[in-house]
Protein backbone atom coordinates (compact mmCIF):
# COMPACT_ATOMS: atom_id res chain seq x y z
CA UNK A 1 0.00 0.00 0.00
CA UNK A 2 1.39 3.59 -0.31
CA UNK A 3 2.96 5.13 1.98
CA UNK A 4 1.65 8.77 2.09
CA UNK A 5 3.66 11.16 4.00
CA UNK A 6 0.91 14.38 3.83
CA UNK A 7 -1.77 15.75 1.85
CA UNK A 8 -2.50 19.27 -0.22
CA UNK A 9 -6.64 19.42 -0.71
CA UNK A 10 -6.55 21.73 -3.04
CA UNK A 11 -4.18 23.65 -5.48
CA UNK A 12 -4.43 25.16 -8.29
CA UNK A 13 -0.47 25.76 -9.59
CA UNK A 14 0.69 22.01 -8.57
CA UNK A 15 -1.17 20.60 -12.06
CA UNK A 16 -1.33 23.34 -15.12
CA UNK A 17 -4.63 24.52 -15.50
CA UNK A 18 -6.67 22.25 -12.94
CA UNK A 19 -7.38 22.06 -9.57
CA UNK A 20 -5.56 19.45 -7.78
CA UNK A 21 -4.92 17.77 -4.69
CA UNK A 22 -1.50 16.94 -3.89
CA UNK A 23 -0.73 13.60 -2.52
CA UNK A 24 2.93 13.53 -1.49
CA UNK A 25 4.87 10.22 -1.20
CA UNK A 26 7.15 9.24 1.52
CA UNK A 27 10.77 8.28 0.69
CA UNK A 28 13.77 9.95 -1.63
CA UNK A 29 17.08 8.23 -1.67
CA UNK A 30 18.67 11.43 -2.96
CA UNK A 31 20.10 13.90 -0.51
CA UNK A 32 19.64 17.42 -1.95
CA UNK A 33 20.66 19.91 0.58
CA UNK A 34 18.14 22.31 -0.38
CA UNK A 35 15.30 19.64 -0.57
CA UNK A 36 11.74 21.63 -0.09
CA UNK A 37 10.37 18.36 2.05
CA UNK A 38 12.74 16.84 4.16
CA UNK A 39 10.10 15.21 6.27
CA UNK A 40 9.74 13.20 3.45
CA UNK A 41 13.24 11.78 3.03
CA UNK A 42 12.68 8.72 5.35
CA UNK A 43 10.77 5.67 3.80
CA UNK A 44 8.35 5.58 6.43
CA UNK A 45 6.27 8.76 8.08
CA UNK A 46 6.16 8.73 12.03
CA UNK A 47 2.73 10.02 10.99
CA UNK A 48 2.00 8.28 8.33
CA UNK A 49 -1.67 9.20 6.33
CA UNK A 50 -3.09 5.76 5.61
CA UNK A 51 -3.92 5.32 2.25
CA UNK A 52 -7.60 3.90 2.44
CA UNK A 53 -8.07 7.75 4.41
CA UNK A 54 -6.69 9.41 0.97
CA UNK A 55 -9.02 7.46 -1.09
CA UNK A 56 -11.89 8.70 0.75
CA UNK A 57 -11.13 12.10 0.93
CA UNK A 58 -11.46 11.67 -2.97
CA UNK A 59 -14.66 10.20 -3.32
CA UNK A 60 -15.78 13.03 -1.38
CA UNK A 61 -13.88 15.22 -3.98
CA UNK A 62 -15.24 13.82 -6.84
CA UNK A 63 -16.91 16.31 -9.24
CA UNK A 64 -15.27 19.53 -7.76
CA UNK A 65 -11.51 18.30 -8.44
CA UNK A 66 -9.52 17.67 -11.95
CA UNK A 67 -6.87 16.10 -10.69
CA UNK A 68 -5.02 14.36 -8.06
CA UNK A 69 -0.96 15.19 -8.28
CA UNK A 70 1.61 12.47 -6.86
CA UNK A 71 4.88 14.33 -5.37
CA UNK A 72 6.91 13.83 -2.95
CA UNK A 73 9.56 12.45 -1.65
CA UNK A 74 10.38 10.61 -4.81
CA UNK A 75 6.76 8.66 -5.66
CA UNK A 76 8.60 6.44 -8.20
CA UNK A 77 10.41 4.89 -5.39
CA UNK A 78 7.10 2.82 -4.20
CA UNK A 79 6.00 0.02 -6.17
CA UNK A 80 2.61 0.47 -5.11
CA UNK A 81 2.44 3.97 -7.27
CA UNK A 82 1.06 2.08 -10.35
CA UNK A 83 -1.75 0.71 -8.09
CA UNK A 84 -2.76 4.05 -6.49
CA UNK A 85 -2.90 5.69 -9.72
CA UNK A 86 -5.10 3.49 -10.86
CA UNK A 87 -7.30 3.70 -8.38
CA UNK A 88 -7.82 7.49 -8.53
CA UNK A 89 -8.45 7.10 -11.96
CA UNK A 90 -11.00 4.84 -11.34
CA UNK A 91 -12.86 8.05 -9.50
CA UNK A 92 -12.22 9.75 -12.58
CA UNK A 93 -9.32 12.31 -12.02
CA UNK A 94 -6.23 13.11 -14.25
CA UNK A 95 -3.84 11.92 -13.20
CA UNK A 96 -0.38 13.76 -12.68
CA UNK A 97 3.18 13.29 -11.10
CA UNK A 98 6.36 15.24 -9.96
CA UNK A 99 9.25 13.48 -10.25
CA UNK A 100 13.23 13.86 -10.26
CA UNK A 101 13.32 10.99 -12.94
CA UNK A 102 15.31 8.65 -10.55
CA UNK A 103 13.91 5.57 -11.77
CA UNK A 104 13.58 5.56 -15.35
CA UNK A 105 12.10 2.28 -15.67
CA UNK A 106 9.69 2.39 -13.44
CA UNK A 107 8.44 5.76 -14.95
CA UNK A 108 8.35 4.21 -17.94
CA UNK A 109 5.94 1.44 -16.60
CA UNK A 110 4.02 4.15 -15.25
CA UNK A 111 3.44 6.31 -18.46
CA UNK A 112 0.20 4.96 -19.77
CA UNK A 113 -1.06 6.21 -16.35
CA UNK A 114 -0.15 9.83 -16.91
CA UNK A 115 -1.98 12.92 -17.97
CA UNK A 116 1.16 15.56 -16.99
CA UNK A 117 4.35 15.32 -15.69
CA UNK A 118 6.47 17.89 -13.96
CA UNK A 119 10.08 16.61 -14.05
CA UNK A 120 12.83 18.14 -11.67
CA UNK A 121 16.17 18.62 -13.84
CA UNK A 122 18.90 19.82 -11.51
CA UNK A 123 21.65 20.47 -13.43
CA UNK A 124 23.80 19.40 -15.85
CA UNK A 125 24.52 15.42 -16.00
CA UNK A 126 27.99 15.70 -14.85
CA UNK A 127 27.14 18.11 -11.63
CA UNK A 128 24.52 15.34 -10.49
CA UNK A 129 26.38 13.63 -7.89
CA UNK A 130 28.06 16.64 -6.05
CA UNK A 131 23.79 17.87 -5.80
CA UNK A 132 22.23 14.38 -4.79
CA UNK A 133 25.38 11.79 -3.27
CA UNK A 134 24.22 9.65 -5.68
CA UNK A 135 26.94 9.09 -8.36
CA UNK A 136 24.40 7.80 -11.68
CA UNK A 137 21.91 10.17 -10.38
CA UNK A 138 22.54 12.22 -13.43
CA UNK A 139 22.08 9.78 -16.06
CA UNK A 140 19.06 8.39 -14.44
CA UNK A 141 17.19 12.00 -14.63
CA UNK A 142 18.04 12.45 -18.25
CA UNK A 143 17.39 9.21 -19.18
CA UNK A 144 14.47 9.89 -17.46
CA UNK A 145 13.84 13.21 -19.39
CA UNK A 146 14.01 11.56 -22.89
CA UNK A 147 11.69 9.01 -22.25
CA UNK A 148 9.22 11.89 -21.33
CA UNK A 149 10.14 14.09 -24.01
CA UNK A 150 9.48 10.70 -26.56
CA UNK A 151 6.12 9.91 -24.94
CA UNK A 152 4.45 13.06 -25.94
CA UNK A 153 3.19 13.58 -22.10
CA UNK A 154 2.28 17.09 -21.86
CA UNK A 155 5.52 18.03 -19.17
CA UNK A 156 7.47 20.72 -17.34
CA UNK A 157 10.69 21.07 -16.66
CA UNK A 158 11.88 22.89 -13.41
CA UNK A 159 15.41 23.40 -12.35
CA UNK A 160 16.13 24.96 -8.93
CA UNK A 161 18.71 27.55 -9.22
CA UNK A 162 21.39 27.46 -5.98
CA UNK A 163 23.83 30.39 -5.51
CA UNK A 164 27.11 30.27 -6.12
CA UNK A 165 28.95 29.10 -2.86
CA UNK A 166 26.31 27.69 -0.93
CA UNK A 167 27.50 24.67 0.81
CA UNK A 168 24.00 22.62 0.69
CA UNK A 169 25.45 19.04 0.87
CA UNK A 170 28.35 17.44 3.55
CA UNK A 171 31.61 17.66 2.27
CA UNK A 172 29.88 19.51 -1.22
CA UNK A 173 29.53 22.85 -2.47
CA UNK A 174 27.33 24.59 -5.54
CA UNK A 175 29.36 22.99 -8.45
CA UNK A 176 28.64 26.40 -9.67
CA UNK A 177 31.85 27.84 -6.61
CA UNK A 178 33.91 29.06 -8.94
CA UNK A 179 32.03 31.99 -9.14
CA UNK A 180 29.05 34.35 -10.59
CA UNK A 181 30.76 33.64 -13.92
CA UNK A 182 31.12 30.18 -14.12
CA UNK A 183 27.52 29.49 -12.22
CA UNK A 184 25.92 31.67 -15.08
CA UNK A 185 27.83 29.54 -17.70
CA UNK A 186 26.36 26.66 -15.96
CA UNK A 187 22.76 28.07 -16.35
CA UNK A 188 22.44 29.16 -19.64
CA UNK A 189 24.46 25.40 -20.69
CA UNK A 190 21.90 24.06 -19.08
CA UNK A 191 19.11 25.51 -21.07
CA UNK A 192 20.62 25.32 -24.21
CA UNK A 193 20.86 21.25 -23.56
CA UNK A 194 17.55 20.89 -22.35
CA UNK A 195 16.12 23.10 -25.44
CA UNK A 196 18.24 21.02 -27.81
CA UNK A 197 16.81 17.91 -26.37
CA UNK A 198 13.51 19.28 -27.41
CA UNK A 199 11.80 20.36 -24.03
CA UNK A 200 9.02 22.87 -24.18
CA UNK A 201 7.77 23.90 -20.96
CA UNK A 202 10.14 24.91 -18.51
CA UNK A 203 10.58 26.83 -15.16
CA UNK A 204 13.79 28.31 -13.03
CA UNK A 205 12.88 28.55 -9.69
CA UNK A 206 14.65 30.47 -6.93
CA UNK A 207 15.97 28.60 -4.01
CA UNK A 208 14.01 28.75 -1.00
CA UNK A 209 15.54 30.41 2.57
CA UNK A 210 15.72 27.18 5.01
CA UNK A 211 18.64 24.68 6.22
CA UNK A 212 19.37 21.44 4.31
CA UNK A 213 17.76 18.56 5.60
CA UNK A 214 21.26 16.81 6.69
CA UNK A 215 21.43 20.24 8.89
CA UNK A 216 24.03 21.66 6.95
CA UNK A 217 23.78 25.44 6.04
CA UNK A 218 21.88 26.81 3.00
CA UNK A 219 22.60 30.74 4.15
CA UNK A 220 26.04 32.60 3.23
CA UNK A 221 23.78 35.34 2.66
CA UNK A 222 20.15 36.12 2.48
CA UNK A 223 18.11 33.25 0.33
CA UNK A 224 16.49 34.19 -1.81
CA UNK A 225 18.67 36.09 -3.46
CA UNK A 226 17.44 39.33 -4.92
CA UNK A 227 16.79 38.50 -8.80
CA UNK A 228 19.51 40.62 -10.15
CA UNK A 229 21.86 38.23 -8.43
CA UNK A 230 20.80 35.15 -10.52
CA UNK A 231 20.90 37.29 -13.81
CA UNK A 232 17.03 37.04 -13.73
CA UNK A 233 16.39 39.17 -16.97
CA UNK A 234 19.30 37.39 -19.05
CA UNK A 235 17.70 34.23 -17.96
CA UNK A 236 14.10 35.18 -18.91
CA UNK A 237 15.24 36.90 -22.53
CA UNK A 238 16.81 33.53 -23.18
CA UNK A 239 13.96 31.19 -21.75
CA UNK A 240 11.56 32.78 -23.71
CA UNK A 241 13.59 32.51 -27.12
CA UNK A 242 14.81 29.45 -26.05
CA UNK A 243 11.50 27.76 -24.64
CA UNK A 244 7.75 27.61 -26.09
CA UNK A 245 6.51 28.50 -22.29
CA UNK A 246 9.31 29.47 -19.55
CA UNK A 247 8.75 30.78 -16.09
CA UNK A 248 11.02 32.65 -13.60
CA UNK A 249 9.65 31.71 -9.96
Amino acid sequence: MLQVGGLTPLTSIDYPGELATVVFCQGCPWRCGYCHNPDLLAPRSQHPLPWPQVMDFLRRRQGLLDAVVFSGGEPTLQWALGEAMDEVRSLGFRIGLHTAGIHPRRLSALLPRLDWVGLDIKALPEDYRALTGAPDAGERAWRSLHLLLASGIPLEVRTTLVPPGETFREGHSNPGDDGDGHFHFQVTTLMYRLATAGVQHYALQIIRDRSGPLGTPLTRRAIPVPPADFQARTYAHLGQTLFHHFELR
